[in-house]
Protein backbone atom coordinates (compact mmCIF):
# COMPACT_ATOMS: atom_id res chain seq x y z
CA UNK A 1 0.00 0.00 0.00
CA UNK A 2 2.69 2.57 1.19
CA UNK A 3 4.93 1.62 -2.38
CA UNK A 4 1.30 2.36 -4.17
CA UNK A 5 1.09 5.92 -2.40
CA UNK A 6 4.61 6.71 -3.40
CA UNK A 7 3.24 5.85 -6.98
CA UNK A 8 0.61 7.77 -6.90
CA UNK A 9 2.63 10.84 -5.83
CA UNK A 10 5.05 10.28 -8.36
CA UNK A 11 2.22 10.27 -10.85
CA UNK A 12 1.09 13.84 -9.59
CA UNK A 13 4.18 15.34 -9.08
CA UNK A 14 5.68 14.15 -12.48
CA UNK A 15 2.64 12.87 -14.76
CA UNK A 16 2.75 11.72 -18.25
CA UNK A 17 2.33 13.96 -20.91
CA UNK A 18 2.21 11.72 -24.16
CA UNK A 19 2.20 14.58 -27.17
CA UNK A 20 -0.16 12.91 -29.23
CA UNK A 21 -2.89 13.10 -26.47
CA UNK A 22 -2.93 17.10 -26.00
CA UNK A 23 -0.85 18.21 -29.10
CA UNK A 24 -3.96 20.47 -30.04
CA UNK A 25 -4.13 21.71 -26.70
CA UNK A 26 -0.69 22.34 -27.09
CA UNK A 27 -1.03 23.98 -30.43
CA UNK A 28 -3.65 26.55 -28.65
CA UNK A 29 -1.72 27.37 -25.87
CA UNK A 30 1.51 27.94 -27.07
CA UNK A 31 -0.55 30.91 -29.32
CA UNK A 32 -2.03 32.03 -25.75
CA UNK A 33 1.59 32.19 -24.65
CA UNK A 34 3.00 34.39 -27.13
CA UNK A 35 -0.05 36.73 -27.35
CA UNK A 36 1.05 37.45 -23.29
CA UNK A 37 4.67 37.13 -23.94
CA UNK A 38 4.51 39.74 -26.72
CA UNK A 39 2.75 42.01 -24.62
CA UNK A 40 5.83 41.83 -22.45
CA UNK A 41 8.27 41.97 -25.02
CA UNK A 42 6.88 45.36 -26.05
CA UNK A 43 6.27 47.08 -23.18
CA UNK A 44 9.87 46.01 -21.57
CA UNK A 45 13.27 47.51 -21.27
CA UNK A 46 16.43 45.73 -23.21
CA UNK A 47 17.80 43.01 -21.23
CA UNK A 48 20.95 41.47 -22.89
CA UNK A 49 19.85 38.24 -24.62
CA UNK A 50 16.24 39.21 -24.59
CA UNK A 51 16.01 38.23 -21.34
CA UNK A 52 13.09 40.44 -20.61
CA UNK A 53 10.76 38.87 -23.17
CA UNK A 54 9.98 35.06 -21.39
CA UNK A 55 7.86 34.04 -18.35
CA UNK A 56 8.25 32.60 -14.99
CA UNK A 57 7.10 29.24 -13.07
CA UNK A 58 4.43 29.97 -10.72
CA UNK A 59 3.18 28.05 -7.43
CA UNK A 60 -0.40 28.94 -9.69
CA UNK A 61 1.44 28.85 -13.91
CA UNK A 62 3.39 31.63 -15.65
CA UNK A 63 3.69 34.85 -14.98
CA UNK A 64 5.16 38.16 -16.94
CA UNK A 65 6.31 39.38 -13.57
CA UNK A 66 5.72 43.06 -13.65
CA UNK A 67 5.16 44.97 -17.22
CA UNK A 68 5.97 48.85 -16.93
CA UNK A 69 3.42 50.74 -18.38
CA UNK A 70 3.07 54.71 -18.30
CA UNK A 71 3.77 55.85 -14.26
CA UNK A 72 2.68 52.00 -12.73
CA UNK A 73 2.75 48.93 -13.69
CA UNK A 74 0.50 45.65 -14.52
CA UNK A 75 0.92 41.79 -14.76
CA UNK A 76 -0.44 39.13 -16.66
CA UNK A 77 -0.87 35.48 -15.30
CA UNK A 78 -1.85 32.36 -16.20
CA UNK A 79 -3.52 30.10 -13.31
CA UNK A 80 -3.19 26.34 -14.53
CA UNK A 81 -4.93 25.78 -11.08
CA UNK A 82 -8.32 27.61 -11.30
CA UNK A 83 -8.12 27.71 -15.30
CA UNK A 84 -7.80 31.17 -14.91
CA UNK A 85 -5.50 34.48 -17.07
CA UNK A 86 -5.42 37.46 -14.30
CA UNK A 87 -4.31 40.86 -15.31
CA UNK A 88 -3.06 43.01 -12.11
CA UNK A 89 -2.60 45.97 -12.28
CA UNK A 90 -0.60 48.06 -9.19
CA UNK A 91 -3.44 50.17 -8.90
CA UNK A 92 -5.47 47.01 -7.40
CA UNK A 93 -7.70 46.43 -10.43
CA UNK A 94 -7.71 42.83 -11.18
CA UNK A 95 -9.37 41.56 -14.47
CA UNK A 96 -9.94 37.80 -14.68
CA UNK A 97 -10.10 35.88 -18.35
CA UNK A 98 -11.53 32.41 -18.29
CA UNK A 99 -9.07 29.78 -19.87
CA UNK A 100 -11.90 27.08 -21.69
CA UNK A 101 -11.98 26.01 -25.88
CA UNK A 102 -11.83 29.21 -27.61
CA UNK A 103 -10.02 30.17 -30.50
CA UNK A 104 -6.70 32.08 -30.91
CA UNK A 105 -8.48 35.10 -32.05
CA UNK A 106 -11.66 35.16 -29.46
CA UNK A 107 -8.48 34.81 -26.60
CA UNK A 108 -6.54 38.07 -28.25
CA UNK A 109 -9.50 39.84 -29.13
CA UNK A 110 -10.69 39.41 -25.05
CA UNK A 111 -7.34 40.34 -23.45
CA UNK A 112 -6.79 43.54 -25.95
CA UNK A 113 -10.16 44.62 -24.91
CA UNK A 114 -9.47 44.35 -20.97
CA UNK A 115 -6.33 45.78 -21.22
CA UNK A 116 -7.89 48.50 -22.85
CA UNK A 117 -10.53 48.82 -20.37
CA UNK A 118 -8.29 48.90 -17.87
CA UNK A 119 -6.11 52.35 -19.75
CA UNK A 120 -3.98 49.88 -20.84
CA UNK A 121 -3.23 50.30 -24.50
CA UNK A 122 -0.66 48.25 -26.46
CA UNK A 123 0.22 46.93 -30.03
CA UNK A 124 1.92 43.90 -30.63
CA UNK A 125 3.15 42.51 -34.08
CA UNK A 126 0.45 39.92 -34.24
CA UNK A 127 2.09 37.46 -36.37
CA UNK A 128 3.01 33.95 -34.09
CA UNK A 129 6.98 33.63 -34.05
CA UNK A 130 8.89 30.09 -33.95
CA UNK A 131 6.07 28.37 -36.01
CA UNK A 132 6.02 27.02 -39.28
CA UNK A 133 3.00 28.43 -41.19
CA UNK A 134 2.18 31.39 -38.73
CA UNK A 135 -1.37 32.21 -38.36
CA UNK A 136 -1.67 36.09 -37.55
CA UNK A 137 -3.51 35.93 -33.49
CA UNK A 138 -6.67 37.86 -34.89
CA UNK A 139 -7.38 35.54 -38.22
CA UNK A 140 -6.44 32.53 -35.44
CA UNK A 141 -9.97 30.26 -35.80
CA UNK A 142 -7.61 27.18 -36.06
CA UNK A 143 -6.04 26.70 -32.85
CA UNK A 144 -8.98 26.47 -30.05
CA UNK A 145 -8.78 23.30 -27.76
CA UNK A 146 -8.29 23.62 -24.89
CA UNK A 147 -7.54 20.16 -22.38
CA UNK A 148 -7.69 21.35 -18.77
CA UNK A 149 -6.12 18.04 -17.43
CA UNK A 150 -3.34 17.93 -19.88
CA UNK A 151 -2.50 21.81 -19.09
CA UNK A 152 -2.17 21.09 -15.81
CA UNK A 153 -0.11 18.14 -16.32
CA UNK A 154 2.00 20.40 -18.32
CA UNK A 155 2.32 22.87 -15.67
CA UNK A 156 3.29 20.32 -12.87
CA UNK A 157 6.39 19.24 -14.87
CA UNK A 158 7.47 22.55 -15.64
CA UNK A 159 7.17 22.96 -11.29
CA UNK A 160 9.37 20.20 -11.13
CA UNK A 161 11.90 21.06 -13.91
CA UNK A 162 11.84 24.46 -12.35
CA UNK A 163 13.41 23.80 -9.05
CA UNK A 164 15.86 21.20 -10.22
CA UNK A 165 16.93 24.05 -12.76
CA UNK A 166 17.10 26.56 -9.80
CA UNK A 167 19.24 24.22 -7.94
CA UNK A 168 21.46 23.50 -10.57
CA UNK A 169 21.76 27.19 -11.39
CA UNK A 170 22.79 27.71 -8.27
CA UNK A 171 25.90 25.72 -8.43
CA UNK A 172 27.63 28.11 -11.18
CA UNK A 173 29.43 31.70 -9.95
CA UNK A 174 29.67 33.03 -13.78
CA UNK A 175 26.81 34.63 -15.65
CA UNK A 176 23.78 32.49 -15.55
CA UNK A 177 20.24 33.42 -17.00
CA UNK A 178 16.98 33.34 -14.89
CA UNK A 179 15.13 29.54 -15.38
CA UNK A 180 12.78 31.38 -17.42
CA UNK A 181 9.93 29.92 -20.17
CA UNK A 182 10.84 31.49 -23.70
CA UNK A 183 7.26 31.77 -25.44
CA UNK A 184 8.44 31.35 -28.73
CA UNK A 185 9.88 27.88 -28.33
CA UNK A 186 7.87 26.94 -25.72
CA UNK A 187 10.69 25.48 -23.10
CA UNK A 188 11.80 26.23 -20.20
CA UNK A 189 15.06 26.67 -19.52
CA UNK A 190 18.44 28.03 -18.16
CA UNK A 191 21.49 29.21 -19.67
CA UNK A 192 25.42 29.84 -17.78
CA UNK A 193 27.97 31.47 -20.12
CA UNK A 194 31.75 31.35 -20.15
CA UNK A 195 32.54 34.84 -20.00
CA UNK A 196 33.75 34.77 -23.37
CA UNK A 197 32.23 36.57 -26.79
CA UNK A 198 31.14 33.84 -29.72
CA UNK A 199 31.50 34.62 -33.07
CA UNK A 200 30.03 36.84 -34.88
CA UNK A 201 27.07 35.71 -36.61
CA UNK A 202 26.72 38.24 -39.34
CA UNK A 203 24.18 36.48 -41.15
CA UNK A 204 21.56 35.44 -38.57
CA UNK A 205 19.01 37.56 -37.57
CA UNK A 206 18.53 39.78 -34.49
CA UNK A 207 17.31 37.82 -32.32
CA UNK A 208 19.85 34.85 -32.85
CA UNK A 209 23.15 37.22 -32.78
CA UNK A 210 22.01 38.72 -29.26
CA UNK A 211 21.04 35.53 -28.53
CA UNK A 212 24.30 33.97 -29.10
CA UNK A 213 26.86 36.80 -28.63
CA UNK A 214 28.37 35.15 -25.62
CA UNK A 215 29.45 31.23 -25.43
CA UNK A 216 26.58 29.47 -23.77
CA UNK A 217 25.83 25.94 -22.31
CA UNK A 218 22.11 25.83 -22.00
CA UNK A 219 19.85 23.07 -20.67
CA UNK A 220 15.36 22.83 -20.71
CA UNK A 221 12.74 21.31 -20.88
CA UNK A 222 9.61 21.41 -23.47
CA UNK A 223 6.66 19.22 -24.58
CA UNK A 224 8.22 17.62 -27.96
CA UNK A 225 7.97 18.82 -31.56
CA UNK A 226 10.11 18.15 -34.71
CA UNK A 227 12.56 15.64 -34.58
CA UNK A 228 11.51 14.72 -30.88
CA UNK A 229 7.88 13.55 -30.59
CA UNK A 230 8.17 13.26 -27.36
CA UNK A 231 8.11 15.17 -24.17
CA UNK A 232 12.34 15.84 -23.41
CA UNK A 233 14.89 17.79 -21.68
CA UNK A 234 17.45 18.65 -23.62
CA UNK A 235 21.12 20.62 -23.57
CA UNK A 236 23.61 21.75 -26.19
CA UNK A 237 26.68 24.52 -26.02
CA UNK A 238 27.11 27.18 -28.56
CA UNK A 239 29.25 27.31 -30.44
CA UNK A 240 29.59 23.86 -29.79
CA UNK A 241 33.20 22.59 -29.49
CA UNK A 242 34.48 20.04 -31.55
CA UNK A 243 33.61 16.46 -30.60
CA UNK A 244 30.98 17.53 -28.24
CA UNK A 245 28.33 14.77 -30.37
CA UNK A 246 30.66 12.09 -29.22
CA UNK A 247 30.88 13.06 -25.49
CA UNK A 248 29.83 10.47 -22.99
CA UNK A 249 26.89 12.04 -20.93
CA UNK A 250 24.49 10.73 -18.13
CA UNK A 251 22.42 8.66 -17.70
CA UNK A 252 22.64 6.27 -20.22
CA UNK A 253 19.17 6.48 -21.53
CA UNK A 254 20.30 10.05 -22.84
CA UNK A 255 21.82 10.68 -26.57
CA UNK A 256 23.07 13.24 -28.96
CA UNK A 257 20.23 13.90 -31.32
CA UNK A 258 22.32 14.79 -34.78
CA UNK A 259 18.63 16.81 -36.01
CA UNK A 260 18.64 18.66 -33.09
CA UNK A 261 22.42 19.47 -32.53
CA UNK A 262 21.58 18.60 -28.89
CA UNK A 263 21.42 16.16 -25.86
CA UNK A 264 18.36 14.51 -25.22
CA UNK A 265 16.66 12.40 -22.05
CA UNK A 266 13.34 11.64 -22.72
CA UNK A 267 11.08 12.91 -19.93
CA UNK A 268 9.46 9.56 -19.75
CA UNK A 269 13.13 8.14 -18.71
CA UNK A 270 13.00 11.23 -15.93
CA UNK A 271 9.53 10.48 -14.43
CA UNK A 272 9.92 6.41 -14.23
CA UNK A 273 13.21 6.40 -12.81
CA UNK A 274 13.80 5.97 -8.91
CA UNK A 275 14.76 9.31 -8.30
CA UNK A 276 13.58 11.61 -10.91
CA UNK A 277 15.52 14.86 -9.69
CA UNK A 278 19.07 13.56 -9.33
CA UNK A 279 18.43 11.67 -12.61
CA UNK A 280 17.45 15.31 -14.49
CA UNK A 281 20.06 16.70 -12.02
CA UNK A 282 23.02 13.88 -13.84
CA UNK A 283 21.80 14.92 -17.28
CA UNK A 284 22.44 18.63 -16.86
CA UNK A 285 25.58 18.11 -14.94
CA UNK A 286 27.27 15.58 -17.29
CA UNK A 287 26.05 17.84 -20.15
CA UNK A 288 27.61 20.96 -18.84
CA UNK A 289 30.96 19.18 -17.76
CA UNK A 290 31.36 17.56 -21.99
CA UNK A 291 30.34 21.10 -23.42
CA UNK A 292 32.75 23.03 -20.72
CA UNK A 293 35.52 20.64 -20.69
CA UNK A 294 35.28 20.24 -24.57
CA UNK A 295 35.58 24.29 -24.92
CA UNK A 296 37.96 24.79 -22.29
CA UNK A 297 35.93 26.70 -19.63
CA UNK A 298 37.96 28.25 -16.59
CA UNK A 299 35.43 25.83 -14.15
CA UNK A 300 37.79 26.59 -11.38
CA UNK A 301 36.37 30.28 -11.28
CA UNK A 302 33.03 29.45 -12.48
CA UNK A 303 31.56 26.89 -10.17
CA UNK A 304 31.34 26.36 -6.45
CA UNK A 305 33.23 24.08 -4.88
Amino acid sequence: MADDGRMDERATIWPALPLQEWQDTYATLHMWTQIVGKIRLVQSPMVNHWWQVPLYVTARGLTTSPIPYGDGSFEIDFDFIDHQLLICTDSGATRRIALKPCAVAAFYQELMSTLEALGIRIKIYTTPVEVPDPIPFEADYQHAAYDAEYVHRCWRILVQSDKVFKEFRGRFLGKCSPVHFFWGSFDLAVSRFSGRRAPARPDADAMTREGYSHEVISCGFWPGSGAIQAPAFYAYAAPAPPGLDKAVIRPSQAFYSPEMFEFILLYDDVRQAADPQATLMEFLQSTYEAGANLAQWNRQELERD
